[in-house]
């Protein structure tokens, strides 16, 4: 049995009886404004963070979400693009899509707004997407990705990259690990299909998406998430587990490289009313600019009155690069 059989063997499970705590999500569910999310979908919550973020959903744009769980972010996704069959949900597993289905019609008796037909439910597989090139303006996947071994992720991230339009968003929340982890770990494809021993330290991780093509990277929020002690698992340490929300964005490479966002600012505190480096980034006298981190390590060097902050790794947007 493969680790990806063992993943579906999990899930199908967590469909037919869900278990609450299978992941546990680090952020509050977003109640928008007349959004009433079911209690079950709230026990089906197997992410470790959100992607759905209003600044992504303007102008009901079609959404495609992989790995739909109990539907609760295909739900809060039709909550911005309220039209028929403007959210995609692919899953490989069939009872996670029949559960799907069947909290939908919860979702329609609490949320008079809600038709079940804004989403389109299909069978499929994140490493052969059944979506159209280029058709998709946001993409997202939660805590899915970081099960796939390194070639699959490849796989699914280049094929997320396939069906976004040009400027369109991957939008992901999956764990992160800094410390390398034994092989039993890594092997372990139980505990992989738990969203544990499959994490990867986060330059891998985007360096996966910049090299499918992705030009912007942000770095949206990084969090406790778990501990894998020795008491519990077959580790001689504690290896500390983070969730990360990142945003992909395909855009056109930058010459120069990728432009990602992990939270700098640069501040010039000069005796000028602003600098400018004659490059494009005008910095007025102490006021935080948020940067990428290329543009943060090339006006270090512009002037040694300007300080660049450290990586906060909570980034909102509005930066420059």
């Amino acid at each position: 049995m493969s680790y990806l059989d063992a993943t579906q063997n999990l899930y199908k499970e967590a469909a037919l009886t869900p278990d609450v705590g299978l992941c546990c999500t680090t952020n509050p569910i977003w109640q928008f404004p007349g959004l009433s999310i079911p209690k079950i979908m709230q026990e089906m919550n197997y992410g470790c963070g959100s992607t759905v973020s209003a600044q992504d959903l303007v102008n009901e744009p079609n959404i495609l979400y992989v790995g739909v769980g109990g539907g609760m972010e295909l739900l809060q996704f039709s909550y911005f693009s309220r039209k028929k069959g403007s959210v995609t949900g692919v899953d490989s597993v069939n009872e996670m899509l029949e559960a799907s289905r069947k909290n939908f019609k919860i979702a329609e008796e609490e949320n008079d707004w809600f038709k079940s037909d804004f989403v389109n439910l299909v069978k499929g597989d994140a490493l052969n997407l059944p979506v159209a090139d280029e058709s998709i303006d946001v993409a997202a996947q939660n805590c899915l990705f970081n099960i796939f071994k390194l070639d699959d992720l490849k796989k699914a991230v280049s094929e997320m990259y396939r069906v976004l339009k040009p400027h369109g968003r991957l939008v992901m929340s999956d764990p992160v690990c800094e410390q390398p982890m034994s092989d039993e770990l890594r092997n372990d494809d139980r505990l992989r299909a738990q969203c544990l021993s499959g994490s990867i330290p986060l330059k891998e991780y985007i360096k996966v998406l910049t090299d499918t093509g992705f030009g912007t990277i942000e770095i949206r929020g990084k969090r406790s998430y778990r501990v894998l002690s020795p008491n519990h698992y077959p580790t001689n340490e504690i290896i500390h587990i983070e969730s990360i929300e990142i945003a992909a964005i395909k855009d056109p490479m930058p010459e120069d490289g990728p432009c990602v966002f992990t939270g700098k600012t640069a501040i010039y505190f000069g005796n000028e009313e602003f600098l400018d480096d004659k490059k494009g980034h005008v910095l007025l006298q102490n006021q935080p600019l948020a940067v990428c981190d290329k543009t943060a390590a090339a006006l270090a060097k512009v002037s040694d009155e300007i300080y660049i902050s450290e990586s906060t790794y909570h980034y909102n947007g509005g930066g420059c690069c």
